[in-house]
């Protein structure tokens, strides 16, 4: 998916909604343990319940790892399931690796070919040596970390260099001549939603993908304040807000909720922006 097709995408959903596949299976409803695949049960009925509110779906591959060669299983069929019910949806892999030379190839191949993802999360630590055989990959994506919501984000992410640039500034900066705007993305928290107007000042035309919305607390509205360009620029991701709205019989009913409320008040935002017409 190139940079136009994820904008057009965005346009005509009137949402900038990804959903976060962090499914745990110590968490699914009891009714749906009994299924073959539980995993993969939950996952599909959350995809049609949200599925018409949401341009991106992030599942979690420790989710899925921590469940062996059955986790591995549940996470190809629903990647393939997605892409049966819409091929258009950007899927990215939540993986944070990074790793240089045979094993970042190796990683590569994996999520690019082996499980088709269009996007994986990478950490920048180790230099343009860990994201280089992703970025050979025509139409797929790298994400890289660059100002987390976690609370000890700050142990290193703040580090203040002798000029007075700090770490995740640097981090974009160098990062931004490897690749362009059609192949990168960054990672930047909601709770860290401030920070959004000093990282756009940096990569004023990339897309961020936001995590921290909904139950870490981040403003949405703060968000896309700071963080909203031309092409609005912005995955807003929520994981348990919405697949987790309820534990019952009903929980791909509340899913579908969660995500309509949030797919409303982004309309509203790229309206206000002027990036779309008018409110469906």
């Amino acid at each position: 998916m190139t940079y136009n097709e994820l904008f057009r995408q965005i346009q005509q959903k009137q949402s900038f909604l990804c959903v976060g596949l962090d499914t745990d299976v110590k968490r699914i409803p009891a009714h749906i343990l009994d299924a073959d695949d539980p995993v993969f049960e939950f996952n599909r009925q959350i995809v049609d319940a949200t599925l018409p509110f949401s341009v991106a779906y992030k599942p979690n591959m420790a989710f899925y790892e921590a469940g062996g060669e059955a986790g591995w299983r549940s996470l190809q069929k629903t990647i393939n399931y997605i892409r049966q019910k819409e091929p258009s949806v950007l899927i990215i892999a939540d993986a944070k690796r990074g790793d240089i030379g045979n094993t970042s190839r190796l990683y590569a191949e994996t999520f690019f070919e082996g499980l088709n993802v269009d996007a994986v999360t990478l950490s920048p630590y180790m230099g343009k040596d860990t994201v280089s055989p992703f970025l050979k990959y025509k139409n797929r994506w790298v994400i890289l970390l660059a100002l987390t919501s976690n609370s000890s984000a700050s142990d290193f992410q703040y580090f203040e260099g002798k000029n007075g640039q700090l770490l995740y500034e640097k981090v974009l900066q160098i990062s931004r001549e490897w690749g362009t705007c059609n192949q990168l993305m960054y990672v930047v928290g909601a709770t860290r939603a401030e920070g959004l107007a000093q990282v756009r000042k940096i990569v004023p035309e990339h897309f961020l993908l936001v995590p921290g919305v909904g139950a870490q607390g981040g403003s949405l509205e703060e968000v896309a304040r700071y963080g909203m360009n031309s092409h609005c620029g912005l995955l807003v991701n929520s994981s348990r807000g919405i697949i987790y709205a309820s534990s019952g019989k009903n929980f791909a009913k509340k899913a579908a909720e969660a995500a309509a409320a949030l797919q409303k008040e982004m309309a509203e935002l790229l309206t206000a922006h002027g990036l779309i017409a008018t409110v469906q």
